[in-house]
């Protein structure tokens, strides 16, 4: 793929993070917030693959409450420096917590200079999985941190229950570009039916908070995301909360993929998948 595709890729998985407001402000509050900061770490993660200087590092950035803060191995105190530079001047970061390690001979070492177009990849995993799990009415209240390096995705946190965990992995599996995930999300150790009925209860009073034109670009874009399935092919519709798609697939099984995809969608209240047509083959 050209080099500008990739940009234009990167930036534009990067504008998908940012969340349509929803009806009542209670949904907002914490969802906005993970999906600024996710935002801010791709746009953090683009700056510098854009930058030849510390294209060539691997630099991890995590963003919690306009902190910024940065861990890997540099060469010297000026890419040290210039990396607080950078990610200082992304919207919305207030400070700059700079772990970076000064190592004279990581530019010699094999594997610390992967290519631009390899960082632009891991960066849309990243943030493109990061969407996914928040966006899902089972895995969006967990903090989960996602890296990537080379299309090997790492999921780390924790999960309410083996559940969550196996959904949180089969969400990063099916996603585009993904070689191969390590799901390291433990268990919580707190009552399991206790957290099930709390998130039952809190699911019945969010799901008439979300906009349908909300809804209808979530699930588009996980549609698009998903590995196994052409999501330009298919349209989608909300009403009332409910989601209708059309269009045609090659399967069953890619239709009810999609049914699945589109019903995890938080605020989602039915699929209507009857237009959704399953491609026939001549016999000749």
């Amino acid at each position: 793929m050209h080099p500008l595709k990739k940009i234009t890729l990167a930036v534009a998985t990067a504008g998908l993070l940012g969340l349509t407001p929803v009806v009542a402000q209670a949904a907002e509050g914490d969802l906005q917030t993970q999906l600024a900061q996710a935002r801010q770490e791709g746009s953090i993660w683009t700056a510098f693959a854009l930058n030849r200087h510390l294209s060539p590092f691997n630099i991890g950035v995590k963003v919690e409450q306009g902190t910024a803060t940065l861990n890997g191995t540099v060469e010297n105190e000026v890419d040290k420096d210039l990396a607080t530079q950078i990610a200082g001047d992304i919207q919305g970061i207030t400070k700059v917590d700079n772990q970076l390690q000064i190592d004279p001979q990581v530019a010699t070492e094999p594997g610390t200079k992967p290519n631009m177009a390899q960082r632009f990849d891991d960066a849309t995993l990243i943030a493109t999985i990061k969407s996914k799990l928040l966006w899902n009415s089972v895995t969006e209240g967990l903090n989960i941190d996602v890296t990537a390096a080379r299309g090997v995705v790492t999921l780390k946190g924790q999960a309410k229950d083996a559940q969550a965990k196996q959904l949180a992995g089969s969400l990063a599996s099916n996603t585009d570009g993904v070689t191969d995930v390590n799901n390291l999300i433990s268990l919580s150790a707190r009552d399991t039916q206790t957290i099930k009925e709390q998130n039952a209860a809190q699911a019945d009073s969010v799901r008439e908070e979300f906009s349908d034109a909300w809804i209808t670009s979530k699930v588009k874009s996980c549609l698009i995301y998903s590995r196994n399935l052409d999501g330009l092919n298919i349209k989608v519709e909300t009403k009332s909360g409910v989601v209708s798609l059309d269009g045609v697939v090659a399967n069953y099984a890619e239709k009810e993929l999609a049914v699945e995809i589109a019903r995890n969608i938080r605020g989602v209240k039915g699929v209507d998948a009857d237009a959704l047509r399953v491609m026939t083959r001549s016999a000749g």
